[in-house]
């Protein structure tokens, strides 16, 4: 185990983006067995291959602006995963300005903090 962990030192290592390579590179693997596609199977290999990469990389720097990159993106679609339960999402009619209202409190008005604009919705 001492000869891993020297290897490892001064390599980037596991990140979140290195791991959703991993589990795209899993999926599509998936997909590719029961369609007995070639292109997947080969967009599995690179998915993979990126993430080996990224993890083995001396350029700490390089992959961590990659990382804050990918979860600028992920991190608002995962929050609105994570509270579909409780919350629901609607657009301003007038200015496009995406709202988050509580789940199952009847219809109420909902009043845009950017432009003011009030409109009558059922949660």
């Amino acid at each position: 185990m001492n000869w891993f962990k020297r290897f490892m030192v001064g390599r980037y290592g596991p990140d979140q983006l290195s791991v959703a390579l991993c589990i795209l590179s899993f999926v599509l693997s998936v997909i590719s067995n029961v369609t007995d596609l070639s292109a997947i199977t080969a967009l599995s290999a690179v998915a993979l291959g990126i993430a080996v990469y990224r993890i083995l990389s001396r350029d700490v720097l390089r992959r961590r602006s990659e990382n804050q990159l990918f979860l600028a993106k992920w991190n608002p679609i995962a929050a609105r995963f994570r509270d579909r339960k409780t919350h629901k999402y609607f657009k301003c009619p007038n200015c496009g300005q995406q709202l988050r209202v509580p789940k199952n409190k009847g219809s109420m008005t909902i009043t845009c903090p950017k432009c003011g604009t009030s409109f009558k919705r059922k949660t």
